[in-house]
């Protein structure tokens, strides 16, 4: 097939002219922008205020934001800066002097630390499922934070010679092959099967959210720094994560391998690597935006869906926050103007477009700052990273500025921040 090029980039006006407009926040699907979910009910009736982070990264926020999604519970959600991203808010600080996350406000009583809060909630709105202090819903529990601190063991510790990094790997292993004789042994997809929605279908109960968070971030990490792919080494949690990522309402929560790759760093203290071909390979394929295909998400728009398409969806992000891309950019707004354009160009017409001279630089810096689900769903942002660097690629190999690993800050919400209040006043 003949490649088609395009030597001109869309003008801001004919890119907008294409754009998508985004769905009700309030009432439509799960999203990680909104400050209220309704679920068809009056704001009257909200009893519930979720204070969690502005990336929407933070996997123990992720537990009560799916909990609270799954039973439709109306609440408002108030956003706070994690402190890798920049310093914590002072109002927040007030209300929580260690300034942890998540915390939640229920009739106006603030109950802090994940669990708690689950209990709270499952104590006043009923189960999602099994009780959480049901006795197998314990030992699920347990079984979680047992993995967890393998995962950490393997991924966080040094080692010092193969025979050890092997060991470390072979008990992560035997850990997770305990949670697949679990799903093995259950009816249907779910880990509790008595989590039923409002029309009597089965959904994650509370035993999954509690595993959802920390099984993502695993799938993202063993691949980036150890090479190890977790789907294919354990069919049973891979079919369980297909059953998730057909769910709206995870997909909706869900983060990328890119964006967990590289913001586990500093949130764990140091992810360390265990260089092999595969993870070269994984690495690298992260790193530039290519992205894992189904070992990240086995979710695709079907042909002829009504839904937006991921490049809509994407354009649609990037040009509601276009003034402070490019003002943010290394490059300069005005440099950086036509190369952001000439990549929005080929997103949508998958047409490539020529970038001007020197834009190499700021092109990938913006590709390893998007923030999955912050900016846009996994899906959008894949095509979106893909279209920078190969629109990149034409101007020349030169690497963006290095994503630090000792904090995020080049992620600082602040700027944002500040720009929306200007645009509500």
């Amino acid at each position: 097939m003949v490649e088609q090029t395009s030597s001109k980039a869309l003008s801001w006006e004919e890119l907008t002219s294409i754009s998508t407009k985004e769905e009700d926040r309030f009432q439509g699907p799960t999203n990680p922008y909104s400050t209220l979910r309704l679920f068809g009910q009056d704001r009257k009736d909200i009893r519930v205020i979720l204070y969690r982070d502005h990336h929407a990264w933070c996997p123990y926020c992720q537990k009560i934001w799916l909990w609270l999604e799954w039973k439709r519970i109306p609440y408002k959600v108030k956003k706070v800066t994690m402190r890798c991203y920049g310093s914590k808010e002072p109002w927040y600080l007030k209300k929580v002097p260690s300034g942890m996350l998540p915390a939640l406000e229920l009739d106006e009583k603030l109950i802090t630390e994940s669990d708690s809060i689950l209990i709270a909630l499952e104590n006043t709105f009923g189960s999602l499922g099994s009780p959480l202090e049901d006795l197998n819903i314990m030992k699920l529990r347990n079984l979680e934070r047992k993995l967890f601190q393998a995962w950490c063991l393997w991924l966080c510790t040094p080692f010092y010679s193969q025979r050890q990094e092997e060991a470390k790997k072979k008990y992560f292993q035997e850990v997770a092959e305990e949670m697949e004789n679990n799903l093995v042994s259950i009816k249907g997809s779910w880990l509790d099967s008595n989590s039923t929605n409002e029309q009597g279908f089965p959904i994650p109960s509370s035993a999954d959210v509690i595993f959802i968070p920390y099984i993502e971030r695993m799938n993202a990490s063993l691949a980036y720094y150890k090479g190890f792919s977790l789907r294919q080494e354990h069919p049973a949690i891979n079919e369980w994560l297909m059953a998730l990522e057909k769910d709206e309402i995870y997909r909706g929560t869900q983060g990328d391998f890119h964006t967990h790759a590289h913001d586990l760093p500093p949130q764990m203290g140091g992810c360390w690597s265990y260089p092999n071909p595969q993870q070269k390979l994984f690495s690298h394929s992260i790193d530039i935006g290519e992205g894992l295909g189904k070992q990240e998400t086995t979710w695709a728009y079907k042909e002829h869906s009504t839904n937006d398409m991921p490049e809509q969806i994407a354009l649609t992000r990037v040009l509601k926050h276009r003034d402070k891309l490019l003002a943010l950019n290394p490059l300069g707004a005005k440099n950086f103007d036509q190369p952001l354009r000439a990549s929005l160009t080929q997103l949508i017409t998958n047409k490539t477009c020529t970038p001007e001279p020197g834009s190499a630089f700021g092109l990938r810096y913006l590709r390893d700052r998007i923030s999955v689900p912050r900016d846009m769903p996994l899906l959008s942002a894949r095509r979106m990273r893909q279209v920078l660097e190969e629109t990149a690629k034409i101007d020349s190999m030169r690497s963006g500025p290095p994503i630090p690993t000792k904090n995020r800050l080049d992620q600082n919400p602040r700027p944002f921040l500040e720009s929306q209040i200007r645009n509500s006043k």
